[in-house]
């Protein structure tokens, strides 16, 4: 008994075989599958996830913000801790890292939670706390001066009403100085960060009274 072998070829050449006008031989047929094998060799492997991503232990995207994570002062009553953060897959190139929290739906220009530059290209994870505990300072990371006027950062504490979104952003830079001082205004910060910066990674949180 006689074996026969199918031979598919890609796409592509299926697409011409109508218009061959013999028979294909086995050279033809074994030319196809060599074809064929060199397609598959050649296409796209399935990868895995390498976007640049931002996760927290404290915060989850689309969730609410905790108490710990709530400003401490004038009438709330939360712990005001940094949320912790890990970033994972920054662009090549990277050479630092900053961090954002900023509140869309405040009233005006939106409100500036926190804004930090010059986290090491070395670093991929703040631990909760990072900005009152010291952690920050000790990276020669420097902290903005947020829109209540603290330098750091200053939760959330919207007026009673609707919920409002906090944005959270990890950027990937080009630079490791962006000469900004301590305690310079969050927008001047926002300016400088917008100047070198090659990627960057978001989630947004929602909090309410």
């Amino acid at each position: 008994m006689r074996l026969r072998c199918l031979v598919v070829a890609p796409a592509s050449l299926r697409s011409f075989l109508p218009f061959m006008n013999f028979a294909p031989t086995r050279a033809v047929s074994f030319a196809i599958s060599l074809i064929a094998v060199a397609f598959a060799l050649n296409a796209p492997a399935a990868h895995a996830d390498t976007a640049f991503t931002v996760t927290s232990a404290n915060l989850r995207a689309g969730g609410t913000v905790d108490n710990a994570q709530v400003l401490d002062r004038y009438d709330c009553k939360g712990q005001n801790r940094s949320p912790q953060l890990g970033w994972h897959n920054p662009p090549e190139g990277t050479r630092s890292f900053a961090v954002t929290m900023f509140d869309p739906d405040a009233p005006g220009r939106g409100w500036w939670h926190w804004a930090v530059v010059g986290i090491p290209a070395t670093v991929d994870r703040l631990p909760e706390n990072a900005s009152a505990s010291g952690f920050l300072e000790k990276l020669g990371a420097v902290e903005a001066r947020n829109d209540f006027d603290i330098d750091g950062y200053g939760g959330p504490c919207p007026p009673p009403g609707k919920p409002h979104r906090y944005v959270i952003t990890v950027y990937a830079l080009n630079t490791s100085n962006l000469r900004l001082a301590q305690g310079r205004p969050s927008l001047m910060f926002d300016h400088e960060i917008s100047t070198a910066t090659l990627g960057y990674a978001r989630m947004t949180v929602t909090y309410g009274r």
